[in-house]
């Protein structure tokens, strides 16, 4: 594969589109790969074309850089296609939080489960529908990588309903979660051996070595020794279930019943109930710098970002053999998870493709978690493979924190409101509201 075409589809997320270029950009292999953008958004795409051209020029980069108003004509011809969309924006994401805050239920991250997720999914999938059909049309043998949550539900619901089948859900956590217990622990992270597996945002560290020998009573001294170490959620998982989540504490606490509904656990704890607001507002900022930096000829930050998806494409291009942490469905790699839903595990990188390793069996307490974070992705993507309106409130009431929080019929009432609320962003066949 020679100047491999790489698109970006939502490329006027342009922090995260500075942080990929610089990542490529920095293998010489990939310096005068062809690099496609697309956005919907004028304003964001041309800044999102400023910034890729400032990037290659301060890499040394001799890469074709082409910015597309029209999806099919980016895509046209691609080997590699990195889906950053957000639908909806930060206007879609104010609703996922202040509708359910005034229902009573909390959230701090609400892009994976619980009803943020499940409205960020809906609005999600006809776009998904819509770019598969066009990777099936003019590209057919690309890879789709997808960074876009919630990541579960997406690529489920890609494979179901598109038939693609080189579709890999990529996330940082794993990779990130290591590294910080490497400097918690004080050991080089380039020495130590580890291995996760689970579902997005809810895998678990199942082994963790250096040089041989098991970090977890080190992690236990410490926490032991460190009370504010033991005002974290993902520490408190860990110590009643034998598992350090690869998930930080905001996300960690909203897929399980035990800490959003008790203002106590909050405070013990130092949850951030509607941190993402803020993290919205934040990224509109570095959009809003950088928009005006490179229309003033000033330098913008150029930073690497450690990202899987410039490591796939470098593997698949040159033959180098990596592992990275994917998102795939299921079939058996662990097999105490359903077969349908989408889980993350090891995989391996070469020319041949992404191929993931076989987990086995996750302890029971683990996979108990997680089958119930599966049942939920199932149902919200059931709802829309079927057009069956009320398996959003099926959904809503699996959610482990959405039903700790309300009852039944407070949460179909949740529902309706948000189906009104979300309108012509979901499907026809979901806006119904469903009174009993």
């Amino acid at each position: 594969m020679i100047n491999p075409k790489i698109v970006l589809i939502g490329a006027g997320s342009v922090v995260f589109t500075q942080g990929l270029l610089a990542d490529l950009f920095a293998f010489p292999e990939l310096k005068s790969a062809r690099i496609a953008l697309h956005d919907i958004d004028p304003e964001r795409l041309a800044t999102a074309e400023s910034a890729a051209r400032y990037i290659a020029e301060l890499r040394g980069a001799a890469a074709h850089i082409t910015a597309h108003a029209d999806r099919r004509e980016a895509l046209d011809g691609a080997d590699f296609v990195i889906n950053l969309v957000q639908i909806g924006m930060g206007e879609a994401t104010r609703i996922d939080f202040e509708i359910p805050a005034r229902h009573g239920v909390r959230q701090t991250i609400g892009d994976t489960l619980g009803v943020g997720g499940i409205f960020r999914a809906l609005r999600t999938f006809p776009f998904l529908k819509a770019l598969g059909e066009d990777i099936a049309a003019v590209c057919p043998g690309a890879w789709l990588l997808n960074y876009t949550n919630p990541m579960a539900m997406n690529v489920q619901y890609l494979v179901a309903a598109t038939g693609l089948t080189r579709v890999v859900g990529l996330c940082h956590s794993v990779h990130w979660t290591i590294h910080d217990l490497c400097d918690l622990l004080e050991v080089p992270f380039d020495e130590v051996t580890y291995r996760a597996a689970g579902v997005n945002h809810q895998a678990w560290v199942l082994r963790l070595e250096h040089d041989g020998t098991d970090l977890y009573p080190r992690l236990d001294a410490l926490i032991a020794e460190n009370g504010q170490l033991r005002r974290r959620v993902r520490v408190d998982m860990y110590r009643r279930l034998g598992y350090y989540p690869t998930e930080t504490s905001e996300h960690s606490s909203e897929y399980v019943p035990w800490y959003l509904h008790h203002d106590s656990e909050i405070e013990r704890l130092r949850l951030p109930v509607g941190a993402y607001l803020g993290i919205v507002d934040e990224n509109v900022d570095a959009y809003e710098r950088t928009r005006d930096a490179l229309a003033a000829g000033a330098p913008i930050d150029v930073e690497g970002t450690m990202e899987y998806a410039p490591q796939i494409i470098h593997s698949m291009v040159t033959g180098t053999p990596r592992t990275v942490y994917g998102n795939v469905p299921n079939h058996g790699l662990i097999e105490n998870l359903p077969a349908h839903g989408v889980v993350e595990v090891p995989c391996l990188v070469d020319r041949s493709g992404v191929q993931p390793t076989r987990a086995g069996a996750l302890p029971p307490q683990l996979a108990a978690l997680n089958r119930t974070y599966l049942s939920m992705n199932d149902l919200v993507v059931r709802a829309a493979l079927e057009d069956e309106p009320r398996h959003i409130r099926h959904a809503a009431m699996t959610d482990p924190a959405t039903a700790a929080a309300l009852r039944v019929e407070q949460i179909w009432e949740l529902c309706d409101e948000m189906v009104r609320a979300h309108g012509e962003r979901l499907q026809p066949a979901l806006r119904a509201t469903l009174a009993i």
